[in-house]
């Protein structure tokens, strides 16, 4: 600006974007805000400037203005350079941002009383993703799984073994433990309705009888013993929770997501009451008539929040008073991200709120990844009352729909039994992934099991073709001799798709650093998606192996095996595994 016009503009203000595909150009200059500035229209400024740049940056090769666009072309040679950068560095080399350096990302956090659904694969795959951006930008992230073993939920399940289970097992039953503890979570609640039905045709109030209905009085009995420590109680609870956790290991395994320390509510929420006992100490809490110990947040806008019942026992805040502190004492981390459905925003900020008032140092580290629920066509999914769409199941589901989709299309000639089984696994769980990853996950969603599990468009097999494509190129280009890192210094032109695919490449430090600031998967899954789209386009207009000059050859394998890193590492980040053949 100051070149052309003689004024100062800061560089910040200088914002390039890449040029929309229906213009000529490469990259475009808004030009609307300096008018002011420079006293000036907006295509006035786009012309001086754009003759000013021709004339004077060699990288600038021509220019067009589209009222306040300025619509810059880049030399062949600078797309070159460009490329010759990018291949010299891994494609999973870190991306520096200078954001948070210790991290961990606490995800899945299930119940012991029922399977893994549908919301739990959103939770999954939110969080194992999440973590995987964050490690992209150098961070150390540790993948926590905070397990719900303890408290009137697991009591009900227990309660309900006990009393119509007859000393059934797994094995017996022939499912899985969590499938089994799950049937009597749901035996519970219709029990449990039962009797409260019961009790008022007796004439008794509904809240009333939901209190003194004599399942929910045996469960929180049963609580109180378990907190006591009783032998016999505690002797169920770990034999139901050990089945449980076989169950939820081999669903981990199935999904692909993993993690580097689990913490148990059982062995924080002794902490926890710790905790809140201080806060007493402290005066920052306060006991009530009947024992029971509350908080005042109406000052931070919140309200007055329980922190310990009248019995003594606790609720899920007393446990996460613990858990937070564990986290900080193992990890001393100074990003704490907690992959939590929006149903739990007020929960996440009342724990934030009373760590503060404990005075924590952790706990402006907290982040809340507060994600959108899933419903299904027919309404929301209920645990209780087992009408949720089970994980298991939908894994089985989705990997059948991808082995129709593959078989229908041939895709399988020259691989083993094995090998195509491996193969219907990667593409269906690609398609369940994706299909939950791209959508923003502040957006409530509507899971369509038809829809999720399509092939075509914009699906999670769709990249996964493209990059099976590309491997099939670079086995033909190795065969044929044509080298990937061949000297490309005499590369004279370059064809508009071979551009834009270099440019979608080059935008993947960008893209990492902008999904790491929002905790986005959504921003990594539509990069990828581009990038395959680029690379068909690419494929489809220009020639490879009957190109008939050796350079241009040369840049089109080594274009095609960057691109497959990109897309490899890309999808890796959302937990996808892509193919090499198909």
């Amino acid at each position: 600006m100051q070149h052309v016009f003689g004024a100062d503009v800061p560089a910040q203000q200088l914002t390039l974007q890449p040029t929309r595909k229906d213009f000529a150009g490469s990259f475009t200059l808004v030009t609307f805000p300096f008018t002011k500035t420079l006293g000036k229209g907006p295509e006035q400024i786009g012309q001086a400037l754009g003759e000013w740049l021709v004339a004077n940056e060699p990288a600038i090769t021509g220019y067009n203005v589209v009222k306040g666009f300025l619509n810059l072309e880049v030399a062949v040679q600078e797309w070159v350079k460009v490329f010759q950068q990018l291949r010299q560095q891994p494609a999973d080399a870190p991306v520096v941002t200078g954001g948070p350096q210790e991290v961990v990302v606490e995800y899945s956090s299930p119940n012991t009383n029922k399977p893994l659904h549908l919301g739990h694969l959103r939770n999954n795959f939110l969080g194992y993703s999440v973590a995987e951006i964050l490690k992209a930008t150098g961070a150390h992230v540790t993948k926590a799984n905070l397990v719900n073993d303890r408290g009137i939920h697991i009591c009900k399940s227990m309660l309900a073994y006990q009393q119509y289970g007859h000393g059934e097992t797994p094995q017996q039953a022939g499912i899985k433990g969590d499938h089994l503890i799950g049937k009597y979570y749901v035996l519970f609640e219709k029990h449990y309705r039962e009797q409260i039905k019961q009790l008022e045709l007796e004439g008794v109030a509904a809240d009333v009888a939901k209190r003194q209905a004599p399942l929910m009085l045996e469960a929180q009995d049963m609580l109180r013993q378990w907190e006591a420590g009783d032998a016999d109680v505690v002797a169920l609870w770990r034999q139901m929770n050990g089945w449980v956790y076989e169950g939820f290991n081999a669903t981990y395994e199935n999904i692909g997501v993993d993690f580097d320390k689990y913490y148990y509510e059982s062995e924080t929420y002794l902490l926890g009451k710790e905790r809140v006992e201080e806060g007493l100490q402290k005066g920052v809490f306060y006991k009530k008539e009947d024992g029971s110990v509350w908080v005042d947040l109406t000052a931070e806008g919140l309200d007055e929040k329980l922190l310990l019942r009248a019995d003594g026992t606790s609720v899920y805040i007393t446990q996460d008073l613990g858990t937070a502190e564990l986290k900080y004492e193992d990890f001393g981390y100074d990003l704490s991200v907690y992959v939590i459905a929006d149903e739990q925003n007020y929960h996440m900020q009342v724990l934030k709120a009373v760590l503060k008032k404990l005075g924590k140092p952790y706990a402006d580290a907290i982040y809340h990844l507060s994600y959108g629920m899933v419903d299904l066509p027919s309404g929301k999914m209920k645990s209780r009352e087992g009408t949720v769409v089970d994980a298991d199941e939908l894994v089985n589901e989705v990997v059948e729909a991808a082995k129709a989709a593959t078989l229908a299309k041939g895709k399988t000639e020259g691989l083993s039994e094995e090998e195509a089984q491996q193969l219907y696994h990667m593409l269906g769980l690609g398609a369940l992934k994706y299909y939950l990853l791209k959508v923003d996950p502040k957006k409530r969603m509507l899971f369509n099991p038809e829809e999720s599990v399509s092939l075509e468009g914009h699906t999670g097999p769709f990249i996964q073709y493209s990059h099976a494509r590309i491997s099939a190129i670079r086995r033909k280009a190795a065969e044929q001799g044509i080298s990937e890192t061949a000297d490309l210094s005499s590369l004279a032109a370059l064809h508009a798709t071979e551009q834009e695919l270099v440019q979608e490449l080059a935008r993947y430090a960008a893209v990492v650093t902008e999904a790491a600031r929002i905790y986005s998967p959504a921003i990594i899954a539509q990069y990828a998606y581009d990038l395959a789209k680029a690379y068909n386009r690419f494929y489809t207009e220009v020639p490879i192996f009957t190109e008939p000059d050796a350079a241009k050859k040369a840049f089109r394998v080594a274009l095609s095996a960057q691109t497959a890193g990109a897309i490899k590492v890309s999808m890796g980040l959302l937990g996808i595994q892509v193919p090499e053949r198909m």
